[in-house]
């Protein structure tokens, strides 16, 4: 496993940490790799329950790392075998992946965020879409998650001007979930990681699937996933454990599904 990824356990818990702070994390081709292999895993393990992604040091991502890119290079190629893949496994993912965004998340660094579930985000963090200053488009995913986020007014300023966003301004844009005290964000990511962990794992991945479909989707057709996915959850073993503890008065105490 290249060193420039950490890779820890806790309670069902797999904690993600980007590691190069000296470059605020910036993506390379062997941390994407070893972000694809890892995920692979976690997605095959059956006492993985939830993912938490954070960067180490002063930031979160500052996006693709510009000293592995050289003029003439095919930019289509690094994401269709670096990056693209990183985001196509969070999104497909049916753990729930939580992000803790302190400092700078920037250019596929904000995509990455961007691709998890639950994002928070320090007060102080700063999104940035920096891409047209280099003359380039958002990638990985930017363009697609941007306008379903903040809308399209919003996506458009910030992919056009490559002004910050803070960690305030993102909340209530609707680009993450929270925006907390710097010294608060990383207890608040664990716990929701925890929490996640310990829900009902086929329901959340089918919440998972039924979002995802969602702006695809006439409602009738969200209609009919919806039925069939109930339909599924009503069979499964944690649905009776939910039903039961309620009558019990009791804590539920959901298991990993087969």
């Amino acid at each position: 496993m290249d060193d420039s990824l950490q890779v820890a356990r806790r309670q069902g818990v797999m904690a993600l940490t980007l590691n190069r702070p000296d470059r605020l994390n910036a993506l390379t081709a062997p941390l994407c790799a070893a972000l694809g292999a890892v995920l692979a895993e976690a997605e095959a393990d059956p006492t993985v329950r939830a993912v938490l992604l954070l960067g180490a040091g002063r930031g979160f991502c500052a996006g693709q790392d510009l000293a592995e890119v050289s003029p003439g290079q095919d930019l289509g190629d690094v994401l269709e075998y670096r990056l693209n893949p990183v985001i196509r496994a969070l999104r497909a993912s049916r753990l729930p992946v939580v992000c803790a965004v302190g400092g700078v998340a920037a250019g596929a660094g904000a995509s990455l965020a961007f691709a998890c579930d639950v994002v928070l985000a320090a007060q102080s963090a700063r999104f940035i879409q920096s891409f047209v200053r280099i003359g380039l488009i958002p990638d990985g995913g930017g363009t697609h998650a941007l306008p379903r986020l903040a809308g399209d007014a919003r996506a458009r300023g910030m992919a056009l001007l490559g002004e910050p966003v803070s960690g305030a301004q993102a909340e209530a844009w609707g680009l993450v979930w929270r925006a907390l005290p710097d010294d608060e964000l990383l207890p608040e990511a664990e716990r929701i990681a925890a929490y996640l962990a310990a829900q009902p794992a086929e329901a959340v991945a089918r919440i998972k699937r039924a979002l995802d479909a969602a702006g695809a989707n006439t409602l009738d057709r969200q209609l009919d996933l919806e039925r069939d996915l109930q339909r599924e959850c009503g069979a499964s073993a944690d649905f009776r454990e939910g039903v039961q503890a309620f009558l019990d008065k009791r804590p539920a105490r959901f298991g990993r599904p087969a």
